[in-house]
């Protein structure tokens, strides 16, 4: 028996140890770009935190990885002689009142996202980056109806943010905020994710807000909401409070909404939204039982436009919507969301029921107009 395990035992340590001694001499061998046995042994005990339910003791490494693309944004008006109100550097600006938010750098080429309400009415906007170099930006388009704006600086070097799939992200999951706040610099502060798809608040045309507890504080608009590794996951925008401190409910706009609106408004000037001309109301319990169906199988279309899409393939008021191309429809704000993410010219299929038989419309999207609110 021991002559057995001396024979199996024996190469598994001499394997072991040479093993060992490669990432000690030629870690990029193993896979190791640099730190050699220290990187072996700090990724094995990571993983094994992760493993034992222990989880990460410094989110360090996220934050590094993100702040460097999070700016800080000053705006300024021109008084009647024409003077702007806040000259830069703003970073020393003795005016307390300056209007302060954050942004974050999304792109190497210098586009940023960040809050509409940051930069309204602003004739000037001011970009402090983490390193000191300081820039002027332009505005690339607003989008009201969302509350972000993009904004481009010309400058060399930029670092930019990973986006993530806002749609993965899980009640629970550690979120870090970055930004500007009270106009004291770029601060970070932890939380979680309270809840998801947040679109009743009544603030925005388009609402899905991502909830959290993480301190956002006036200033952080327009900064980053990120996950444990550096990548964004949303625009800080807004955070509910009723004696004007931090509550610990925060919003941010999902990067998924944000990376849609910005894409769109790079390569349109503005915004372009899918749309089927449809009005709709929830399906409450005394409804759901006037029509002799299940409460939350659908919503109620309260209004068709004229000539719309929905008009057009034949969807009448008082029909109940319960899917789009078989996605279940219970929500009307996030039918709406759905839809406008939707290309125009777009063919999709409409399911309804009609005095309680379900049918299949055929739909063709068109663009949102804009005076539709």
């Amino acid at each position: 028996m021991k002559k057995i395990l001396l024979q199996i035992g024996l190469p598994i340590f001499a394997g072991l140890v040479a093993g060992l001694l490669v990432i000690a001499i030629k870690p990029e061998v193993a896979g190791f770009k640099e730190g050699g046995l220290n990187t072996f042994f700090s990724t094995l005990f990571n993983r094994s935190s992760n493993l034992l339910g222990t989880g990460q003791v410094s989110y360090r490494h996220a934050v590094k990885k993100a702040a460097p693309s999070v700016v800080n944004i000053a705006t300024a008006s021109l008084d009647r002689s024409g003077t702007s109100v806040t000259p830069i550097p703003f970073r020393n600006s003795p005016d307390p009142d300056a209007n302060r938010g954050s942004g974050v750098i999304v792109s190497p080429d210098g586009y940023l996202l960040t809050n509409n309400h940051v930069i309204q009415g602003a004739e000037r906007i001011y970009v402090s980056m983490q390193d000191g170099r300081e820039e002027i930006a332009s505005v690339v388009g607003r989008d009201p109806d969302t509350d972000l704006a993009v904004l481009k600086i010309d400058l060399k070097g930029l670092p930019s943010i990973r986006l993530a799939d806002s749609t993965k992200a899980e009640v629970g999951d550690v979120v870090l905020a970055i930004g500007n706040p009270f106009g004291l610099g770029q601060t970070v502060t932890m939380g979680i994710i309270s809840a998801t798809g947040r679109d009743d608040l009544r603030l925005n045309t388009y609402e899905d807000f991502i909830q959290t507890d993480a301190a956002i504080n006036v200033g952080n608009s327009g900064g980053a909401l990120i996950n444990a590794y550096g990548e964004l996951i949303g625009i800080n925008t807004l955070l509910y409070t009723r004696g004007g401190g931090n509550e610990g409910v925060g919003f941010a706009i999902p990067s998924r909404m944000a990376e849609f609106v910005m894409e769109s408004i790079i390569k349109y000037g503005r915004v372009i939204r899918g749309w089927l001309g449809i009005e709709s109301q929830p399906l409450s319990a005394q409804l759901a039982q006037a029509y002799d169906l299940k409460t939350n199988s659908g919503i109620l279309i309260s209004g068709v436009y004229q000539d719309g899409p929905a008009d057009q393939a034949g969807l009448r008021r008082g029909d109940i919507l319960t899917g789009i191309n078989n996605i279940s429809t219970t929500d009307g704000n996030k039918v709406m969301n759905m839809v406008a993410q939707v290309p125009p010219g777009t063919e999709v299929t409409l399911q309804i029921l009609r005095d309680n038989k379900p049918m299949e419309l055929k739909a063709r999207v068109s663009t949102r107009p804009r005076m539709v609110n």
